[in-house]
């Protein structure tokens, strides 16, 4: 394997760096608790990845078993018990675990353990998740849809559900 083609081909490095204190507020607050912080979107990275800090409650809450089409998902817990589903079982992930999910790869994750709990996504290439988790979030308001409405935003998402 070797490095991809340049992606920049100036001189001299840029001052381009951005940097999110860790103390920033979340970018969404599920009626649940649940938060979840944009650290780096599929925009501002330019297409290359997508990377959010989800902040579970201590409601049981997370996806079922689905996959994407589209993009990898990585996992990395940060705090807590996160149970993940890598395809073949739900296993519970702890501080340190990682889980990466190619294209196609059938993955879940939820947190059962009645406490909080945190975990780092990333998502390759960088996809606009935010749109996703938004639109979430209005459903879990009251916001009601249609089957098919349900179904086009899920295709529209990439996130394709399996029992």
């Amino acid at each position: 394997m070797s490095y991809p083609p340049p992606l920049y081909d100036g001189p001299h490095g840029e001052v381009s760096a951005t940097v999110r204190p860790g103390g920033s507020e979340p970018d969404l607050v599920y009626p649940n608790g649940n938060r979840v912080h944009y650290l780096a979107t599929g925009e501002g990275s330019g297409g290359l990845f997508g990377l959010y800090r989800w902040e579970f409650s201590e409601a049981v809450s997370g996806p079922g078993p689905h996959f994407h089409r589209t993009i990898a998902e990585s996992f990395y817990i940060l705090t807590g018990e996160v149970k993940v589903y890598d395809g073949n079982a739900w296993v519970t992930a702890r501080p340190g675990d990682f889980l990466h999910v190619p294209p196609g790869g059938l993955h879940g994750f939820r947190n059962e353990s009645g406490a909080e709990a945190s975990m780092l996504l990333h998502f390759a290439p960088g996809a606009p998740r935010e749109a996703y988790f938004e639109g979430l979030d209005r459903l879990a308001r009251g916001e009601e849809w249609t089957k098919d409405e349900y179904a086009a935003f899920m295709a529209e998402h990439d996130n394709f559900w399996e029992e």
